[in-house]
């Protein structure tokens, strides 16, 4: 993150901090609910679908079936991006997670595919920019690192012309990792990402039509049973850790965090940082708060030890002295 610059990785990370508490981003996250959801995502066609070859969270958009209007008669460009900030919260909460698992490595970025078809300079009106350059400051500034690799697909020689405009929007960092294609895009995006995990406007195999349509099955590990309740039983563990902590844990508290089975063992590797640090710095003041008994035990076998030599030096002398 921002080239391995020491100085500059901590100003964002204060940033980013800032951000979240004045705008709320745990209460969002927890909270936020989308009543306009299924019209939001008819204006909007958009979703997670599947994984990549790699195990990454696919995310798709079709910008060219976007209608903008439509979608801002239904909601504000405000509660658009906190919908974003909540889903952006959830990859990071629960699908980054569950990827993890399932592919059993560390797992911490998407593939996403744009299908541009029909999208071109009438596209990028004034609501439109609004919303393109809020969305994509929020990524850019507070959800950094998170994009593995970005296909455009469907791009017409219209785009191509809206593309140098939006070129300029974005780092050089993020260039290097977007694709943009024509309408013979298949074979490339097959490389990245297996047919069963695409739908078949994108040449895949997939159709979902039990739920309408595969951008509104929300379809991946994290929707796995069995993967949702070892990622609970993590949470749980968490929040035990986190109750017992805050005044200090003593070796009997230590003693009662729950342990983990092989498997939930092996899986908790792979989440993320922030849960692996805690759990090491749980450990560690387990391991302090040791030190600091042993260390008082020490002290007090030390003292009892002077005493007793005190005492036998006593007997000695006692021993020594001449009888009255």
């Amino acid at each position: 993150m921002r080239g391995f610059d020491i100085v500059k990785a901590k100003e964002a990370l204060l940033s980013m901090l800032k951000w979240r508490k004045e705008f709320g981003v745990d209460a969002i996250a927890k909270d936020f609910k989308l009543n306009e959801y299924e019209k939001v995502k008819k204006y909007y066609p958009h979703g997670f679908h599947g994984v990549d070859r790699n195990g990454r969270p696919v995310y798709i958009e079709r910008i060219g079936m976007v209608e903008l209007m439509a979608l801002l008669n239904e909601i504000s460009i405000d509660d658009f991006i906190k919908y974003h900030i909540s889903e952006q919260e959830k990859t990071l909460n629960l699908r980054f997670p569950a990827c993890s698992l399932a592919a059993k490595k560390h797992i911490a970025s998407t593939t996403t595919i744009l299908d541009v078809k029909g999208v071109g300079l009438n596209s990028f009106s004034k609501p439109a920019r609004e919303l393109f350059t809020g969305i994509q400051k929020i990524d850019s500034n507070y959800y950094p690192d998170t994009l593995n690799q970005l296909f455009i697909v469907n791009a017409g020689s219209s785009f191509v012309v809206l593309w140098k405009m939006l070129k300029a929007f974005l780092d050089a960092r993020t260039l290097s990792k977007i694709h943009v294609l024509g309408n013979k895009f298949q074979n490339r995006l097959f490389e990245a990402v297996d047919q069963s995990n695409l739908p078949e406007f994108l040449g895949g195999t997939c159709t979902c039509s039990e739920i309408g349509g595969c951008l509104m099955k929300d379809k991946g590990p994290w929707t796995n049973p069995e993967i949702s309740e070892i990622l609970k039983n993590v949470e749980r563990n968490e929040e035990y850790r986190d109750e017992s902590s805050s005044n200090g844990l003593s070796i009997g508290e230590c003693s009662g965090l729950q342990e983990f089975t092989d498997e939930e063992l092996n899986s908790f590797s792979l989440r993320n940082f922030k849960i692996v640090s805690e759990e090491v710095s749980a450990l560690e003041r387990c391991l302090d708060d040791s030190k600091t008994i042993l260390q008082d035990l020490k002290s007090k076998q030390e003292e009892i030890e002077s005493h007793i030599e005190q005492l036998k030096r006593l007997t000695i002398s006692v021993n020594k002295s001449p009888s009255d």
